[in-house]
C-alpha cells in the first residue's frame, strides 16, 4: 500500500487536497487530504470515485487513426510517432495552403490545472498563426462584469462566510457543484445568520433559506436593479462609501431607477412583497455576503445581471469588514500575483477571432472555412450550444480533426486521429483553485493508462515536429513548472501551497482593493457600456413564444463536472417538469415508461419525463453533462439550446431555450 498526496484539478471552485492510496499500482483509495483547510475532512463522490472513469472501458489507450465514416467510431491502432508525424503535416501541410487561419483549437480546460492548459499548447497554435479562440462557453460575460466594475477584485474567502449575518446564494447550487460551501453556510445559520436562495428552483439550499426567491429565467438583472433602486429610495444606501470608492454612481442610479419593484415583480413572478423583505433583510443585516453563480450568466441578460449584483455591496455599503462583500470567481487573483508566470511565452497573433459559441456556425460556413480542428480539454459535441449545428460540423469528410482526450468522447468519435491522454491521476501538475485561494502541487498517483500522455507533452512533441520549438524553453512537465513558480517551486515540492499574498482569506476594501485604474469600483464602465449589445444593464425580455413557452434550464448536476463523468455515472437524460406544466400536457403522474418530445426549431430531445414540484410553473430542467446515448434519440439538452449571445462577453445563453413538450406514443 502506498499514499500520494495530490489535488484534484477538476472543474469545481473548491480545489481539494487528496489523499490516493494504491495497492500494486491501482487506486485503492480516493479521500480527502489536509493541505485545503476548506476542503479537509470530506470530497465529493464524483472524485471519491473518479478511478471508475480512470479504469472504465472507455478510456483511449493508444493513438487510433479513423477507418470507417465519422461518427461510426471505427478506428484502428497506431503508434505515437505515427499520429504525431500525421498530426504535424497536416498542420503545415493547412498552413502553408490556406493559411494558419484555418487550424482552430477548441478547448476549454477548466478541469485542467496549471501546467496541462495555456502552456506548450497555446505556444504551438500562436506560432501557428492558428484562430484565436474566444473561451465563452462558461464566465466570459461574468468575467467581462467582474473585470469591467473591479478589475477582477478577489472575493470573499469560502471559509469566511461562517462569520456572516446574511448569506446571499444567487444562481449556483453549491450542493451539486461546489460541496464544502454548504458546511460553513450551516454552521453560520447556527450562529444566527440567515439565509436567502435565488434560484428558479427548489435547491437543497433554498429548501432551508429564511428566504427563497425564484426569478424568471433571464430576469435577474430586474431584480438586482429593483433592490439596489429601493436601497437609493429608501435612503437605505451608503452614500459615503459610494462618494470616496465608487465611480459612475448618478449613471448606475438612474438605470436602476427604472425598475421599481412592482416593476421587477411582474418581470420576475417574484411576489413584491418578497422581494421587498430581500431588500430590508440586505439593508439591514451586517455582514452581509453573496455568492454569485454562474447560472446568472447563462442567458440574455447574464452580464449586466451579474455586474448589477456585484454592484449591491457597494450600494449598501458592505464591504470593509470579514465576511462582507460578494464572491464570484477568484481565478483572476492568481493573474496578478507575480509568482505565477505565463509559460505561453508567445504573444497572441492577429489573427481571427473564433467564439466558442458559434464553432457549430464555423464548420458549416463555405468561405474562410476551418480545415484543421485540434479538440482538447473539451467534448464540444456534448457541451456546445447548437448540437445539431456542431454534429453537422464534425461529420464534414474535408475537415481533418484530432481529439485528444482520455476516453472515447461523443466528440471523439468524429475524429481522424483520437490520442490518450492522462488524468490528473497519472500526471504531475498544479492545482489553481478559483473559489477557494490556493495553489498546491497535484502529483501522479499511478503511472498512465495504457499509452496515454499528458497535454504539455503531446503539444511540445508537436511543436518540434513543426520546426517551432525555441531552445532553452520549458517543454518538460519540471521545465514547465519551475518556471511557472520560479522561487516558489521549492516550497510545492515539500508539499506547501501558495497562498494570496493578502493572507487565506482577504477582505474587501482592507486588504484587497479593485484592479482598476483608480482603484474604485466602476459602476458604469464605459468600454463595458460601450461593448454591451445596447447599453450596460439594458433588460431584453423573455424569448418565450406561444409556440415555445416553456423555459429549459440545463444545471449541473452531482454526478458529472460538465461531461466528464458522463459515461461512467450512466447520467440518463430526463426533462422535469412542474406540476401545473405536466398536467397541461396530459403528463399527471410519474412514470418510468413514458416517453416525451422536447423540441423546438433546434431540435428535438425524446427521453423520459420526470415532475418535480420544486420547479416554478413554466420551467423544465434536463441536465447538464449528458452523453448522446442518454436519450432515446441520441440528442441531448444542447440540442435545443441556441447559440445566440449574452449581452456582454460573448457567453452562451443556455438558459434561453424555450421550448414545449408533449407526450409521444412510446
Amino acid at each position: 500500500m502506498a499514499t500520494t498526496h495530490t489535488a484534484c484539478t477538476l472543474d469545481c471552485p473548491d480545489s481539494c487536497s487528496l489523499e490516493v492510496t494504491t495497492e500494486a499500482g491501482k487506486i485503492a483509495k480516493i479521500a480527502a487530504g489536509s493541505g485545503n483547510s476548506l476542503t479537509g475532512g470530506f470530497i465529493c463522490s464524483k472524485v471519491r470515485r473518479f478511478d471508475d472513469l480512470v479504469y472504465h472501458d472507455s478510456r483511449v489507450q493508444y493513438p487510433q487513426r479513423r477507418i470507417g465514416a465519422k461518427g461510426k467510431g471505427h478506428f484502428e491502432r497506431i503508434s505515437w510517432d505515427q499520429a504525431l508525424d500525421t498530426i504535424a503535416e497536416q498542420l503545415k501541410r493547412v498552413r502553408d495552403t490556406v493559411g494558419g487561419e484555418a487550424i482552430l483549437p477548441l478547448c476549454y480546460g477548466g478541469s485542467n490545472g496549471v501546467l496541462t492548459q495555456n502552456t506548450t499548447d497555446l505556444r504551438l497554435f500562436r506560432r501557428l498563426g492558428a484562430s484565436n479562440l474566444r473561451r465563452t462557453v462558461c464566465a466570459a460575460p461574468s468575467g467581462a462584469a467582474s473585470a469591467g466594475l473591479s478589475g477582477d477584485m478577489t472575493g470573499v474567502a469560502l471559509d469566511d462566510y461562517e462569520h456572516a449575518r446574511l448569506i446571499v446564494v444567487w444562481g449556483v447550487n453549491p450542493s451539486a457543484t461546489g460541496i464544502h460551501l454548504v458546511p460553513v453556510i450551516q454552521r453560520a445559520q447556527k450562529r444566527g445568520a440567515q439565509l436567502v436562495v435565488i434560484d428558479p428552483r427548489r435547491t437543497p439550499l433554498a429548501k432551508k433559506a429564511d428566504l427563497h426567491l425564484a426569478p424568471r429565467p433571464g430576469s435577474d438583472l430586474a431584480l438586482a436593479l429593483a433592490v439596489a433602486n429601493h436601497l437609493f429610495e429608501r435612503d437605505q444606501h451608503d452614500a459615503a462609501f459610494l462618494d470616496q470608492h465608487c465611480t459612475h454612481v448618478p449613471e448606475f442610479r438612474a438605470r436602476a431607477a427604472q425598475w421599481s419593484i412592482d416593476k421587477a415583480a411582474e418581470a420576475t413572478g417574484i411576489a413584491a412583497a418578497d422581494i421587498e423583505a430581500f431588500a430590508l433583510l440586505y439593508s439591514e443585516r451586517n455582514p452581509a455576503v453573496i455568492r454569485c453563480g454562474w447560472g446568472v450568466e447563462r442567458n440574455r441578460n447574464g452580464g449586466s445581471a451579474v455586474a448589477s449584483i456585484l454592484a449591491l455591496p457597494a450600494v449598501a455599503g458592505k464591504f470593509g469588514v470579514r465576511a462582507g462583500g460578494y464572491t464570484m470567481s477568484n481565478s483572476a487573483h492568481w493573474a496578478s500575483d507575480s509568482r505565477i508566470r505565463s509559460a505561453v511565452l508567445e504573444d497572441e497573433p492577429n489573427t481571427r477571432s473564433v467564439n466558442m459559441n458559434h464553432v457549430g456556425r464555423l464548420l458549416n460556413t463555405t468561405h474562410d472555412k476551418v480545415n484543421f480542428l485540434f479538440v482538447y480539454n473539451c467534448n464540444p459535441l456534448a457541451t456546445l450550444p447548437h448540437q445539431s449545428l456542431m454534429k453537422r460540423g464534425l461529420e464534414r469528410e474535408d475537415l481533418f480533426t484530432v481529439v485528444f482526450d482520455p476516453v472515447m468522447t461523443d466528440t471523439a468519435r468524429y475524429a481522424d486521429i483520437v490520442l490518450p491522454a492522462t488524468t490528473f491521476l497519472e500526471h504531475e501538475d498544479l492545482a489553481k483553485g478559483y473559489g477557494a485561494m490556493v495553489v498546491h502541487r497535484s502529483q501522479p498517483a499511478i503511472e498512465a493508462i495504457g499509452e496515454s500522455r499528458p497535454n504539455h507533452e503531446v503539444f511540445g512533441d508537436l511543436l518540434k515536429r513543426s520546426h517551432l520549438h525555441r531552445e532553452g524553453e520549458p517543454i518538460t512537465g519540471p521545465e514547465l513548472r519551475d518556471f511557472i513558480l520560479e522561487d516558489s517551486a521549492a516550497g510545492i515540492m515539500q508539499g506547501e501551497p501558495i497562498l494570496p499574498r493578502e493572507g487565506a482569506r482577504p477582505i474587501q476594501f482592507v486588504d484587497t482593493f479593485p484592479r482598476t485604474s483608480e482603484k474604485k469600483m466602476d459602476l458604469v464602465p464605459v468600454q463595458l457600456d460601450q461593448d454591451a449589445t445596447n447599453s450596460l444593464y439594458q433588460f431584453s425580455p423573455d424569448p418565450a413564444t406561444e409556440k415555445y413557452p416553456l423555459a429549459l434550464l440545463s444545471p449541473a448536476t452531482s454526478k458529472t463536472i460538465n461531461s466528464i463523468m458522463g459515461q461512467v455515472r450512466k447520467l440518463e437524460t430526463i426533462i422535469e417538469l412542474a406540476p401545473a406544466d405536466a398536467a397541461a400536457r396530459g403528463l399527471a403522474t410519474n412514470t418510468k415508461e413514458a416517453l416525451v418530445r422536447a423540441f423546438n426549431d433546434g431540435g428535438e430531445v425524446i427521453c423520459r419525463y420526470r415532475i418535480n414540484a420544486d420547479l416554478m410553473t413554466g420551467v423544465t430542467v434536463m441536465p447538464k453533462g449528458a452523453w448522446l446515448s442518454s436519450s432515446e434519440n441520441g440528442a441531448t439538452s444542447n440540442a435545443l439550446v441556441p447559440d445566440s449571445l449574452t449581452d456582454i462577453g460573448g457567453g452562451a445563453c443556455f438558459n434561453d431555450a424555450r421550448i414545449e413538450v408533449e407526450a409521444v406514443a412510446s
